[in-house]
Protein backbone atom coordinates (compact mmCIF):
# COMPACT_ATOMS: atom_id res chain seq x y z
CA UNK A 1 0.00 0.00 0.00
CA UNK A 2 1.01 3.81 -0.56
CA UNK A 3 1.38 5.62 2.20
CA UNK A 4 -0.52 8.99 2.33
CA UNK A 5 0.07 11.78 4.75
CA UNK A 6 -2.58 14.66 4.63
CA UNK A 7 -1.08 17.21 6.55
CA UNK A 8 -3.39 19.18 9.07
CA UNK A 9 -0.78 22.25 9.42
CA UNK A 10 -1.34 25.21 12.26
CA UNK A 11 -3.33 28.00 11.63
CA UNK A 12 -5.82 28.44 8.47
CA UNK A 13 -5.56 25.93 5.95
CA UNK A 14 -8.60 24.59 3.30
CA UNK A 15 -11.01 21.77 5.07
CA UNK A 16 -12.56 21.10 1.70
CA UNK A 17 -9.02 20.27 0.66
CA UNK A 18 -8.53 18.22 3.27
CA UNK A 19 -11.87 16.65 3.34
CA UNK A 20 -12.11 15.98 -0.75
CA UNK A 21 -8.29 14.16 -0.78
CA UNK A 22 -9.88 11.93 1.66
CA UNK A 23 -13.29 11.39 0.38
CA UNK A 24 -11.47 10.78 -3.17
CA UNK A 25 -8.50 8.49 -1.93
CA UNK A 26 -11.30 6.71 0.14
CA UNK A 27 -13.46 5.81 -3.04
CA UNK A 28 -10.27 4.62 -4.92
CA UNK A 29 -9.57 1.91 -2.05
CA UNK A 30 -13.27 1.56 -1.77
CA UNK A 31 -13.11 0.50 -5.97
CA UNK A 32 -10.47 -1.81 -6.07
CA UNK A 33 -9.82 -5.10 -5.42
CA UNK A 34 -7.17 -4.51 -2.87
CA UNK A 35 -6.59 -0.65 -0.88
CA UNK A 36 -4.33 1.41 -2.57
CA UNK A 37 -3.87 4.04 -0.14
CA UNK A 38 -2.80 3.86 3.83
CA UNK A 39 -4.56 7.36 4.34
CA UNK A 40 -3.56 8.92 7.96
CA UNK A 41 -4.37 13.02 8.93
CA UNK A 42 -1.18 13.96 10.33
CA UNK A 43 -0.82 17.38 12.00
CA UNK A 44 1.44 18.91 15.29
CA UNK A 45 -1.41 18.21 17.37
CA UNK A 46 -4.35 15.76 17.97
CA UNK A 47 -7.01 18.50 16.86
CA UNK A 48 -7.24 21.81 14.97
CA UNK A 49 -9.68 24.32 15.20
CA UNK A 50 -10.40 26.52 12.37
CA UNK A 51 -12.37 29.09 10.77
CA UNK A 52 -12.88 30.50 14.16
CA UNK A 53 -13.77 26.85 16.17
CA UNK A 54 -16.38 26.60 13.65
CA UNK A 55 -14.83 23.23 12.20
CA UNK A 56 -12.22 21.14 14.55
CA UNK A 57 -10.13 18.58 12.94
CA UNK A 58 -8.75 15.53 14.59
CA UNK A 59 -5.54 13.83 13.62
CA UNK A 60 -4.67 10.22 13.43
CA UNK A 61 -1.59 11.11 14.28
CA UNK A 62 1.33 13.37 15.01
CA UNK A 63 3.93 13.99 12.46
CA UNK A 64 6.87 12.49 14.81
CA UNK A 65 5.21 9.22 15.00
CA UNK A 66 5.18 8.91 11.05
CA UNK A 67 8.70 7.88 10.28
CA UNK A 68 8.06 7.56 6.49
CA UNK A 69 5.77 8.18 4.05
CA UNK A 70 5.02 8.04 0.35
CA UNK A 71 3.19 10.68 -0.26
CA UNK A 72 2.39 14.20 1.65
CA UNK A 73 -0.43 16.30 0.73
CA UNK A 74 -0.38 20.02 2.08
CA UNK A 75 -3.85 21.81 2.15
CA UNK A 76 -4.10 25.87 0.78
CA UNK A 77 -2.90 27.79 3.98
CA UNK A 78 -4.22 31.22 4.58
CA UNK A 79 -2.82 34.29 6.21
CA UNK A 80 0.64 35.84 6.16
CA UNK A 81 3.02 33.01 4.43
CA UNK A 82 6.03 34.55 6.72
CA UNK A 83 3.25 33.83 9.64
CA UNK A 84 2.24 30.35 8.63
CA UNK A 85 5.89 29.47 8.05
CA UNK A 86 6.95 30.41 11.85
CA UNK A 87 3.51 28.61 12.77
CA UNK A 88 4.48 25.83 11.14
CA UNK A 89 8.10 25.13 11.80
CA UNK A 90 8.35 21.96 13.32
CA UNK A 91 6.37 20.68 10.04
CA UNK A 92 9.88 22.01 8.10
CA UNK A 93 12.52 19.31 8.84
CA UNK A 94 10.12 16.47 8.76
CA UNK A 95 8.61 17.53 5.02
CA UNK A 96 12.28 17.54 3.54
CA UNK A 97 13.57 14.21 5.22
CA UNK A 98 10.40 12.62 4.06
CA UNK A 99 10.97 14.24 0.39
CA UNK A 100 14.52 12.95 0.38
CA UNK A 101 13.78 9.54 1.44
CA UNK A 102 11.68 9.81 -1.96
CA UNK A 103 8.18 10.89 -0.93
CA UNK A 104 6.08 12.98 -3.57
CA UNK A 105 5.06 16.58 -2.67
CA UNK A 106 2.07 17.41 -3.21
CA UNK A 107 0.33 21.31 -2.81
CA UNK A 108 -2.97 22.71 -3.39
CA UNK A 109 -3.68 26.32 -4.54
CA UNK A 110 -1.69 28.55 -1.91
CA UNK A 111 -0.41 25.89 0.16
CA UNK A 112 2.76 26.44 -2.77
CA UNK A 113 3.96 29.61 -0.35
CA UNK A 114 4.60 27.05 2.32
CA UNK A 115 7.00 24.74 -0.12
CA UNK A 116 8.25 28.10 -1.35
CA UNK A 117 9.13 29.33 1.92
CA UNK A 118 11.22 26.20 2.56
CA UNK A 119 13.42 26.57 -0.32
CA UNK A 120 12.28 23.02 -1.49
CA UNK A 121 11.05 24.91 -4.96
CA UNK A 122 13.91 26.51 -6.16
CA UNK A 123 14.81 26.27 -9.62
CA UNK A 124 11.70 23.73 -9.94
CA UNK A 125 8.20 24.60 -12.12
CA UNK A 126 5.07 25.47 -9.79
CA UNK A 127 1.28 26.75 -9.79
CA UNK A 128 -0.62 28.36 -7.28
CA UNK A 129 -3.67 30.39 -7.43
CA UNK A 130 -3.25 32.83 -10.13
CA UNK A 131 -4.87 35.77 -7.67
CA UNK A 132 -1.72 34.93 -5.73
CA UNK A 133 0.81 34.30 -8.18
CA UNK A 134 2.37 37.71 -8.94
CA UNK A 135 2.83 37.80 -5.03
CA UNK A 136 4.77 34.42 -4.97
CA UNK A 137 6.94 35.53 -7.77
CA UNK A 138 7.94 38.54 -5.65
CA UNK A 139 8.37 36.50 -2.43
CA UNK A 140 10.42 33.27 -4.62
CA UNK A 141 11.84 34.50 -7.73
CA UNK A 142 13.95 31.69 -8.09
CA UNK A 143 10.91 29.63 -8.57
CA UNK A 144 9.45 28.70 -12.03
CA UNK A 145 5.73 29.81 -11.61
CA UNK A 146 3.22 28.39 -14.31
CA UNK A 147 0.32 30.69 -13.57
CA UNK A 148 -1.76 29.26 -16.42
CA UNK A 149 -1.36 25.67 -15.56
CA UNK A 150 -3.99 23.63 -13.33
CA UNK A 151 -1.47 21.29 -12.10
CA UNK A 152 2.55 21.15 -12.41
CA UNK A 153 4.75 18.47 -11.99
CA UNK A 154 8.68 18.74 -11.22
CA UNK A 155 11.02 16.61 -9.31
CA UNK A 156 8.07 14.69 -7.49
CA UNK A 157 6.63 17.79 -6.39
CA UNK A 158 2.65 18.01 -7.82
CA UNK A 159 0.76 21.70 -7.34
CA UNK A 160 -2.71 22.98 -8.62
CA UNK A 161 -3.89 26.16 -9.40
CA UNK A 162 -6.66 27.83 -7.92
CA UNK A 163 -9.29 27.45 -5.49
CA UNK A 164 -11.14 24.06 -7.38
CA UNK A 165 -8.60 23.36 -9.12
CA UNK A 166 -7.09 21.23 -6.54
CA UNK A 167 -9.33 18.63 -8.06
CA UNK A 168 -7.62 17.92 -11.07
CA UNK A 169 -4.45 17.14 -9.56
CA UNK A 170 -6.10 14.41 -7.27
CA UNK A 171 -7.47 13.05 -10.51
CA UNK A 172 -3.65 13.33 -11.98
CA UNK A 173 -2.32 11.62 -8.47
CA UNK A 174 -4.64 8.58 -8.81
CA UNK A 175 -4.03 8.35 -12.65
CA UNK A 176 -0.25 8.04 -11.79
CA UNK A 177 -0.70 5.75 -8.93
CA UNK A 178 -3.61 3.45 -9.68
CA UNK A 179 -3.54 4.06 -13.35
CA UNK A 180 -5.70 6.16 -16.19
CA UNK A 181 -8.63 3.50 -15.98
CA UNK A 182 -8.60 4.22 -12.20
CA UNK A 183 -8.60 8.12 -12.70
CA UNK A 184 -11.31 8.49 -15.28
CA UNK A 185 -13.71 6.46 -13.17
CA UNK A 186 -13.64 8.50 -10.01
CA UNK A 187 -13.54 11.67 -11.89
CA UNK A 188 -17.05 10.69 -13.33
CA UNK A 189 -17.50 9.59 -10.03
CA UNK A 190 -16.98 12.78 -8.72
CA UNK A 191 -18.27 14.86 -12.06
CA UNK A 192 -14.02 16.13 -12.76
CA UNK A 193 -13.90 17.39 -16.02
CA UNK A 194 -10.48 15.87 -16.83
CA UNK A 195 -9.78 18.09 -20.17
CA UNK A 196 -8.77 20.92 -17.92
CA UNK A 197 -5.58 21.97 -18.44
CA UNK A 198 -5.31 25.84 -17.91
CA UNK A 199 -6.87 28.25 -15.14
CA UNK A 200 -6.11 31.09 -17.91
CA UNK A 201 -9.68 31.49 -18.82
CA UNK A 202 -10.59 32.50 -14.77
CA UNK A 203 -7.65 35.13 -14.68
CA UNK A 204 -8.63 38.55 -13.85
CA UNK A 205 -6.12 41.05 -14.03
CA UNK A 206 -5.97 44.09 -11.89
CA UNK A 207 -2.40 45.25 -12.03
CA UNK A 208 0.76 44.69 -9.99
CA UNK A 209 0.90 47.05 -7.35
CA UNK A 210 2.21 46.27 -4.35
CA UNK A 211 5.15 48.15 -4.96
CA UNK A 212 6.11 51.73 -4.28
CA UNK A 213 7.74 52.87 -7.00
CA UNK A 214 5.83 56.24 -7.77
CA UNK A 215 6.39 56.32 -11.53
CA UNK A 216 6.25 52.67 -12.21
CA UNK A 217 2.61 53.11 -10.56
CA UNK A 218 2.29 56.47 -12.59
CA UNK A 219 3.11 54.52 -15.61
CA UNK A 220 0.33 51.89 -14.88
CA UNK A 221 -2.55 54.40 -14.21
CA UNK A 222 -1.81 55.55 -17.50
CA UNK A 223 -2.02 52.54 -19.38
CA UNK A 224 -5.55 51.96 -17.51
CA UNK A 225 -6.59 54.72 -18.78
CA UNK A 226 -5.70 55.28 -22.20
CA UNK A 227 -5.70 51.84 -22.84
CA UNK A 228 -7.62 52.52 -26.16
CA UNK A 229 -4.77 54.50 -27.37
CA UNK A 230 -2.02 53.24 -29.13
CA UNK A 231 0.53 53.71 -26.35
CA UNK A 232 4.31 53.20 -27.13
CA UNK A 233 7.01 52.39 -24.70
CA UNK A 234 8.98 55.73 -25.82
CA UNK A 235 5.46 57.89 -26.01
CA UNK A 236 4.84 56.26 -22.08
CA UNK A 237 8.00 57.39 -20.48
CA UNK A 238 8.17 61.14 -22.17
CA UNK A 239 4.78 61.24 -20.34
CA UNK A 240 5.86 60.13 -17.13
CA UNK A 241 9.18 62.03 -17.42
CA UNK A 242 12.01 59.04 -17.46
CA UNK A 243 14.65 57.61 -19.50
CA UNK A 244 13.30 54.39 -21.81
CA UNK A 245 16.25 52.39 -20.40
CA UNK A 246 16.08 52.46 -16.84
CA UNK A 247 12.61 52.87 -16.51
CA UNK A 248 12.16 49.19 -18.48
CA UNK A 249 14.04 47.39 -15.78
CA UNK A 250 12.16 49.19 -12.83
CA UNK A 251 8.93 48.59 -14.81
CA UNK A 252 9.58 44.57 -15.10
CA UNK A 253 10.80 44.67 -11.39
CA UNK A 254 7.74 45.79 -9.72
CA UNK A 255 5.34 44.46 -11.87
CA UNK A 256 6.76 40.89 -13.51
CA UNK A 257 5.38 42.09 -17.08
CA UNK A 258 7.49 44.11 -19.44
CA UNK A 259 5.49 47.70 -20.66
CA UNK A 260 4.76 45.81 -23.58
CA UNK A 261 3.13 43.01 -22.06
CA UNK A 262 1.13 44.73 -19.02
CA UNK A 263 -0.25 47.19 -21.99
CA UNK A 264 -1.85 44.11 -23.34
CA UNK A 265 -3.02 42.39 -20.40
CA UNK A 266 -4.85 45.54 -19.83
CA UNK A 267 -6.45 45.66 -23.23
CA UNK A 268 -7.28 42.25 -22.91
CA UNK A 269 -9.11 42.43 -19.46
CA UNK A 270 -10.49 45.38 -20.94
CA UNK A 271 -11.66 42.89 -24.03
CA UNK A 272 -12.63 40.22 -21.59
CA UNK A 273 -15.07 42.55 -19.92
CA UNK A 274 -16.94 43.44 -23.27
CA UNK A 275 -17.33 40.32 -24.61
CA UNK A 276 -18.73 38.81 -20.92
CA UNK A 277 -21.40 41.10 -21.58
CA UNK A 278 -22.49 39.27 -24.48
CA UNK A 279 -23.53 42.82 -26.39
CA UNK A 280 -21.09 43.55 -28.92
CA UNK A 281 -19.55 41.37 -31.64
CA UNK A 282 -16.05 40.49 -31.29
CA UNK A 283 -14.84 42.61 -33.95
CA UNK A 284 -16.66 45.90 -31.99
CA UNK A 285 -14.77 45.10 -28.86
CA UNK A 286 -11.30 44.36 -30.99
CA UNK A 287 -11.62 48.54 -31.93
CA UNK A 288 -12.82 49.20 -28.57
CA UNK A 289 -9.60 48.42 -27.01
CA UNK A 290 -7.34 49.82 -29.53
CA UNK A 291 -6.30 46.80 -32.02
CA UNK A 292 -7.36 46.76 -35.59
CA UNK A 293 -5.69 43.29 -36.77
CA UNK A 294 -7.92 40.76 -36.05
CA UNK A 295 -5.65 37.95 -36.31
CA UNK A 296 -2.90 39.34 -33.95
CA UNK A 297 -6.25 40.36 -31.37
CA UNK A 298 -7.44 36.78 -31.81
CA UNK A 299 -3.54 35.19 -30.78
CA UNK A 300 -3.02 37.83 -27.88
CA UNK A 301 -6.39 37.25 -26.55
CA UNK A 302 -5.44 33.13 -26.74
CA UNK A 303 -2.33 33.72 -25.87
CA UNK A 304 -3.18 35.27 -22.41
CA UNK A 305 -6.47 33.48 -21.20
CA UNK A 306 -6.11 29.65 -23.43
CA UNK A 307 -9.35 30.66 -25.31
CA UNK A 308 -10.05 32.62 -28.54
CA UNK A 309 -12.12 35.65 -28.30
CA UNK A 310 -15.34 34.14 -29.52
CA UNK A 311 -15.33 30.80 -27.52
CA UNK A 312 -14.44 33.16 -24.67
CA UNK A 313 -17.92 35.24 -25.27
CA UNK A 314 -20.06 32.10 -26.16
CA UNK A 315 -18.38 30.49 -22.60
CA UNK A 316 -19.81 33.60 -20.17
CA UNK A 317 -22.70 34.44 -22.35
CA UNK A 318 -24.00 31.16 -21.43
CA UNK A 319 -23.05 31.14 -18.15
CA UNK A 320 -25.23 34.26 -17.58
CA UNK A 321 -27.90 32.78 -19.01
CA UNK A 322 -28.07 30.22 -17.08
CA UNK A 323 -27.64 32.31 -14.19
Amino acid sequence: MKHVSLIVPNGEFSITNLDLTRQLFTWVNDNLPTPLFDLKIVGLSSEANIVGGLYTVKTDCLINEIQHTDVVIIPAMFGDPQELMEQNEALVPWVEKQYQNGADLVSMCVGAFFLGGMGILNGKRCSTHWGAAEDFKRLFPEVIVEDERIVSESHRIYTSGGALAFTNLLIYLIERYAGREVAIAAAKAYMIDVDRTSQSPFMMFSGQKSHEDQEVLKAQEYIETHFKDKISVEDLCDEIGVGRRTFERRFKSSTTNTIFEYIQRVKIEAAKTELEKGVKTVSQVMFEVGYNDTKAFREIFKRITGMTPVAYKERYTRMQQVA
